[in-house]
């Protein structure tokens, strides 16, 4: 079973009107047919076929475009292993991934072939014209490797996540089983987010060419442009990360009809705000779904877009096919109303971590995925996500989730944002420090901050010392960087509230 026979094939061909040619794909340079996309990745997958070993790593660099799309259908037709990576790296990045994977080739898009890397670059074009044979997707087994995709390291240094053809395509699946979230042929999805990473690699652009429907390629969001694209190209899917709809929000001017032909919003990557979710709703006319994944899980596991109404701040039940558990600190179910450690299991889940045995059979134990993120069920199994594991801090024995004091900050009208970590206490063990963002023309000092906090967290929680940042670190999906905040934190900026 090749992935990429099954997302080459979209709907049967007797579903399609006589003589109509079923437009896939569309970015600022090109317009591709179902049959033009199969041909072009045919001829590339020849061309990789005859110039890497089977089973070897080939790398990607481009952005969302067809160029891209060439490039992965055409690995893993060929039965060779995707390695996307971000376009926007520098050279010495790249090169330690390229090496980490054991890349044998490095294909690139456009304005990308002068990259600097220790092992074979050629541009995608250029595969495309060799003079190679085309070939159709070679037959691969369930549990073959197809894509290794890098983590983002919000917790630790990336990994390569080894994604197998089953478990992306057990994920569309499971997806496509969910009513509320199941994608249609007639579909538009708006293919910004970045297809080096999993949300845009299988659940953009894998769902949208497995259900037959359509994508529009943005290479670069721009929130003005990106509305536009939206309303213009008659999108009915958007799926993004909360930063994106902020920026939405932000912008002094826009198209209220924007979203008119939106039939389904998601959210993912990092929590939305409830505030985020009401304006969208109230500016826009567009309900956002949250839900929750990681590249692990390939990566859907929860959703809210299902026949129920939105709750906001819960990621919603799991899909059709996963398993969870909550599991305390001592390996027990949590109990009802406690938070607990999210376990996954389903066919969705990955095969474990590039030449890193002992990190996939401690994530894996128990053939269970422990996923490192903390959560509460209601009675009915919707999940509300509270922190991450390794994030947790602990306080003369409390237990301290960052991502609850991080919500009660943003409360507060002169933060925009917050982050939270914990640092090293003779006293408690462990001591809560808070840096924030503060609004334009604001000052939170510490007295102001803490005196909101006490009437809505434990003495325990409030944090110990507060830094007013110009920023904070994030990556691309919106998640903090706390791994950095913790690198760069330095006791000379401490700062005591009164």
């Amino acid at each position: 079973m090749n992935l990429a026979a099954r997302l080459l094939s979209g709907p049967r061909a007797d579903l399609e009107p006589a003589g109509h040619e079923r437009v896939v794909l569309r970015s600022p340079t090109a317009t591709l047919t179902a049959a033009a996309l199969a041909a072009r990745a045919a001829g590339v997958a020849g061309a990789i076929a005859a110039a890497v070993e089977p089973d070897a790593r080939v790398a990607i660099l481009a952005d969302n475009d067809e160029h891209f799309v060439v490039a992965y259908l055409g690995i893993l037709s060929a039965g060779r292993v995707a390695v996307p990576l971000n376009p926007q790296s520098p050279d010495s990045d790249l090169a330690r991934k390229l090496d980490a994977v054991g890349a044998s080739l490095l294909v690139t898009g456009p304005g990308r072939d002068g990259v600097a890397v220790p092992v074979p670059v050629t541009p995608i074009e250029a595969l495309e014209t060799l003079d190679a044979a085309p070939i159709t997707p070679v037959a691969r087994e369930t549990d073959d490797l197809a894509v290794l995709l890098f983590t983002s390291g919000t917790a630790g240094m990336p990994k390569a996540a080894m994604l197998t053809h089953g478990c992306l395509a057990a994920n569309l699946d499971q997806v496509q089983s969910t009513p509320g979230l199941a994608l249609r042929a007639d579909d538009i999805g708006l293919a910004v987010l970045p297809f080096f990473h999993v949300f845009g690699l299988n659940v953009v652009l894998g769902l949208a060419l497995a259900s037959g429907g359509c994508i529009v390629c943005v290479p670069h969001f721009d929130p003005a442009a990106t509305l536009a694209t939206i309303r213009d190209e008659r999108v009915t899917v958007v799926a993004g990360v909360p930063a994106m709809y902020r920026a939405w929000l932000d912008l002094a001017v826009a198209p209220a009809d924007a979203f008119a032909g939106v039939r389904l919003a998601v959210s993912g990557a990092a929590a939305i705000g409830r505030e985020t979710l009401a304006e969208m709703q109230q500016r826009f006319g567009v309900e956002v779904h949250e839900g929750y994944g990681l590249t692990e899980a390939s990566p859907i596991v929860t959703t809210s877009a299902v026949d129920a109404a939105v709750r906001p701040g819960s990621i919603g039940p799991p899909l059709p096919g996963v398993e969870i558990r909550l599991v305390d600190r001592d390996g027990d179910d949590a109990l009802d109303g406690d938070p607990g450690e999210i376990w996954v299991r389903g066919a969705n889940v990955f095969a474990g971590y590039w030449q890193d045995p002992e990190t996939s059979e401690r994530v894996l134990a128990g053939g269970w995925l422990h996923t490192g993120d903390i959560a509460v069920a209601d009675h009915d199994g919707w999940l509300t996500l509270v922190d991450r594991s390794k994030d947790l801090i602990i306080v003369s024995g409390f237990n301290v989730y960052p991502g609850e004091v991080e919500t009660a900050l943003v409360e507060h009208e002169s933060v925009v944002d917050a982050a939270v970590i914990g640092e090293s206490d003779p006293r408690s063990g462990e001591k809560v420090v808070a840096f924030v963002v503060a609004a334009p023309g604001a000052s939170p000092t510490p007295t102001i901050l803490t005196a909101h906090l006490r009437r809505r967290l434990a003495r325990y929680k409030i944090p110990q010392r507060f830094e007013v940042v110009d920023e904070l670190p994030h990556t691309f999906a919106g998640k903090v960087l706390r791994r950095e905040l913790r690198e760069a934190a330095r006791p000379a900026a401490v700062q005591k509230p009164a």
